[in-house]
């Protein structure tokens, strides 16, 4: 099932940006490539900020940010009321961030994990569906005030 996502990254994560995004489009997903494109240093709330909006308008249904350790653009991201931001470095905990969590972003560290394993962790994230269930009741929790 081919999605449409959004991507986001700092001067950082464009090393790791750029094969994802490739390596998406090549799969069949709409890609939105918020940026940035080049290595000049940038401020990454800046980047989260206009990704989430994106699904927040429900241009996108989910994310990718890229950062040097997924950290700080998880954390920006997840400023935002309706986002579900995760970062991973394996892809069990991507699986379960969508099967448990309902994660509708994840970002990635271009310091922490490599491309192909940057592959898999994407592809276990995409393919997981959000089980409900006693998971909604929880999921609900996130974004009372």
């Amino acid at each position: 099932m081919t999605k449409s996502i959004a991507l986001g990254c700092d001067h950082v994560g464009l090393f790791l940006k750029s094969p994802i995004k490739k390596y998406l489009e090549e799969s069949g997903h709409q890609v939105f490539d918020i940026g940035t494109n080049t290595q000049a240093s940038v401020d990454y709330p800046v980047f989260a900020v206009e990704v989430c909006n994106l699904i927040k308008s429900s241009k996108c249904e989910t994310a990718i940010l890229f950062c040097g350790t997924g950290v700080g653009m998880s954390i920006a991201a997840n400023k935002i009321k309706g986002i579900r931001a995760v970062v991973c470095s394996e892809p069990y905990s991507a699986k379960m961030a969508r099967e448990h969590n309902n994660a509708n972003v994840l970002a990635l560290g271009s310091r922490v994990i490599g491309i192909e394993l940057s592959k898999t962790i994407v592809d276990a994230w995409l393919v997981a569906k959000f089980e409900g269930g006693r998971h909604s009741r929880r999921v609900d929790m996130f974004d009372q005030d």
